[in-house]
């Protein structure tokens, strides 16, 4: 197992962790309202900011990084998954109000199964650099 310590990645460890299981939570959260037939509602739209929030966290930690000398392996791709990153809850918020049934909730569940696997590939480009 690689520690973000041994890696230099500043997208790794305990935040990227953090991003990734809130937003599992949440769409379990999410289905659990869309397959009851239900539209989005505050908590649902709390969870997206509280989210929102860590993601911010986690992109203010890479540009950190950046801002250190580390370098991403390939940078085109990094920043690129970084900026979906930043802007899927708020997609998923705004269509989710924009739809005020139980398709709205699936919204906001597909975002949020969306989210680690950006988070994952944001990983894997910064791992290029180490070989």
């Amino acid at each position: 197992m690689t520690s973000a310590a041994s890696t230099g990645s500043p997208v790794d460890g305990i935040l990227a962790t953090t991003t990734i299981v809130l937003s599992l939570v949440l769409a379990v959260w999410s289905l659990v309202a869309a397959v009851r037939h239900r539209p989005p509602d505050r908590p649902q739209f709390v969870g997206l900011a509280v989210l929102e929030c860590a993601l911010l966290a986690l992109a203010v930690v890479a540009l950190v990084g950046l801002g250190g000398g580390a370098r991403p392996g390939e940078p085109g791709a990094f920043f690129g998954y970084l900026v979906t990153l930043v802007c899927l809850p708020p997609l998923a918020w705004v269509l989710a109000r924009m739809e005020p049934t139980r398709w709205g909730s699936a919204i906001v569940c597909v975002v949020c199964l969306v989210i680690p696997v950006v988070v994952v590939r944001l990983q894997q480009t910064w791992a290029v650099a180490g070989g």
